[in-house]
C-alpha cells in the first residue's frame, strides 16, 4: 500500500530556514528552481545565508544583487548561472577535489542546517530518488539537519545511492517542472573529429572509460564504434553513451568495480537521457566520494580519463578552472580521475583540447596567465591531445616536454613558442 504524503506549500517547507544558516542546494539537471523561486521570496525575514552547491542550471534568483546580505552563494564549483556573481565579488568559490566535497559535510567543515533536493514522487514502499544527480547530494542528505524536497514526476528514479524515505523530509512540496537538460558543445567540428580519433587510438578494447560532456568527448564517443566491450567509471555522462551502449559496445564486462553497470555521479543531457536511465538497472549512480575516489578507480583495468582544459604550458602545468583571474568553472574531479588512470594497470590519463581558441589564441602557452589556476599539475600529466597529435609528457624532462608540446601547437604559433622555449631552457 502506498504511504500516504502530505505536500505543502512552498512557504511552509523553507520556513525551517533561518538567518545563518548554511543551505545546500541539488544541483545539475535536478537544481529545484521552483523552490529557489520562492526562497528568493524568502529574502526580507533572511540575513546572511549561506547557499552551498556544486553546479547549477538555471536562474538561480538568490545570486542577484538585490539580495545581498540576505543571501550569500559559497560555491564548490562555479558554473554558468552563478559566474558571474563570483566574478563580480558578490559570491565566492571553493576549490576542492570533488570526491573530497563529502568530507566537508562529514567532519562539519561545511555542517549543514538544510538541503534542499529535487527528487522523484515516492514509491509504494516511500522511497524517493534523487534522480540524475546523487553526486555530492547523497552526503548533504545525510548530514543535514532539515532535508526540504521538491517532489516531482518527471525525475527519473535511478538506481544506486540516491534512494531516501519520505519520512526524512522536513517538508515536501510538489511541482511538475522539467528537468533541467544540457545540450553540449553543438556540431562536432573537424577539429573535434581529429581529437576524438587521436584519442580513440589509444583506447584499447576492455578499457574503463571517463569523459567529461562537451564536442571533444561527443567526437571520442562518435569513433568507438569498432571498439569492443568498454567500461564506464565516470563522475558523469551525457546522450553521447547511449547508442553505444544499445550495441552492446559498452557493456562493463571486465571491470573489477561494479561489473556490468555503468557507475557514474550525475547525469546531465536532454529528456532523452533521463528517460533512458529511468529505472534502467545497467546504470548505477553512487555518492561522489566512492565514483571518485582515486582508490577505486585505479581496480579497474585500462582506465581513459579524458579531460580538457582552458590552456596547456610548455612544462605540462594543466589550468582547466580559470582564465587568468576569471574564474570560469572549478577543480571538480579532473585530479581524481587524472590520479585513478595513472594508477591503473594499462592506464591513461588523457587531456585534450584544441590548438586555438575560438579567437585564434594560442592554447599551448610559454607560461599560464597571470592568476590562472593549476588544477593538474605537470608531474600528472601524462598525455596531451590537440588536433595536430599526441604529447606524452610522463618522464620526459622539461626541455623534451616542451619540444613534445610544441610540436602539436597549431603550426602558426609553433616559432613563437620555439622562441620562448629557447630563451627560458637556452636549448631544445
Amino acid at each position: 500500500m502506498r504511504p500516504k504524503i502530505n505536500y505543502v506549500s512552498p512557504q511552509e517547507a523553507l520556513s525551517c530556514i533561518q538567518s545563518g544558516n548554511r543551505v545546500f542546494v541539488h544541483g545539475s539537471a535536478q537544481t529545484p528552481t521552483f523552490l529557489l523561486r520562492h526562497l528568493a521570496q524568502e529574502a526580507p525575514r533572511l540575513h546572511d545565508v549561506e547557499i552551498v552547491s556544486i553546479t547549477i542550471y538555471g536562474d538561480v534568483y538568490v545570486d542577484k544583487p538585490e539580495f545581498e546580505g540576505h543571501f550569500h552563494i559559497n560555491s564548490l564549483f562555479v558554473s554558468e548561472s552563478i559566474r558571474k556573481a563570483v566574478n563580480e565579488g558578490r559570491a565566492d568559490y571553493v576549490p576542492v577535489f570533488l570526491s573530497e566535497i563529502p568530507e566537508l559535510f562529514n567532519q562539519k567543515i561545511l555542517p549543514v542546517d538544510v538541503a534542499i533536493v529535487h527528487v522523484s514522487v515516492p514509491d509504494q514502499h516511500g522511497y524517493c530518488s534523487l534522480g540524475v544527480s546523487v553526486d555530492i547530494a547523497r552526503s548533504a542528505v545525510n548530514n543535514a539537519r532539515h532535508v526540504v524536497a521538491q517532489v516531482n514526476p518527471n525525475v527519473p528514479r535511478t538506481h544506486g545511492d540516491g534512494m531516501i524515505h519520505a519520512s526524512r523530509f522536513h517538508a515536501m512540496v510538489y511541482c511538475e517542472d522539467a528537468l533541467h537538460e544540457g545540450k553540449f558543445g553543438g556540431a562536432v567540428t573537424e577539429v573535434d573529429q581529429k581529437i576524438g580519433q587521436y584519442v580513440a587510438e589509444l583506447i584499447d578494447d576492455g578499457s574503463t572509460l571517463q569523459m567529461g560532456i562537451g564536442s571533444i568527448p561527443n567526437a571520442v564517443l562518435q569513433c568507438l564504434y569498432h571498439h569492443k566491450n568498454l567500461g564506464v567509471h565516470t563522475e558523469m555522462f551525457s546522450d553521447g553513451l547511449i547508442d553505444l551502449v544499445d550495441k552492446d559496445i559498452i557493456n562493463n564486462k571486465f571491470k573489477v568495480i561494479n561489473p556490468n553497470k555503468t557507475v557514474t555521479g550525475f547525469a546531465l543531457g536532454t529528456k532523452r537521457l533521463y528517460d533512458y536511465v529511468n529505472d534502467n538497472p545497467a546504470f548505477s549512480f553512487l555518492d561522489i566520494d566512492f565514483v571518485n575516489d582515486p582508490h577505486i578507480i585505479k581496480q579497474n583495468p585500462k582506465v581513459v580519463a579524458i579531460n580538457s582544459a582552458v590552456e596547456v604550458d610548455v612544462t605540462g602545468q594543466i589550468c582547466s578552472d580559470s582564465i587568468g583571474t576569471y574564474q570560469y568553472s572549478g577543480v571538480g574531479g579532473q585530479m581524481d580521475f587524472m590520479r585513478g588512470a595513472a594508477l591503473s594497470q594499462g592506464g591513461k590519463p588523457i587531456i585534450a583540447l584544441p590548438s586555438r581558441t575560438q579567437k585564434g589564441v594560442s592554447r599551448i602557452v610559454p607560461y599560464l596567465k597571470q592568476g590562472a589556476g593549476v588544477v593538474t599539475t605537470r608531474a600528472h600529466a601524462h598525455y596531451i591531445i590537440t588536433e595536430y597529435g599526441s604529447a606524452y609528457l610522463f618522464g620526459k624532462n622539461l626541455r623534451q616536454r616542451a619540444k613534445a608540446l610544441i610540436n602539436i601547437a597549431h603550426p602558426d604559433d609553433r616559432e613563437g613558442l620555439e622562441k620562448a622555449c629557447f630563451e627560458r631552457f637556452k636549448a631544445l
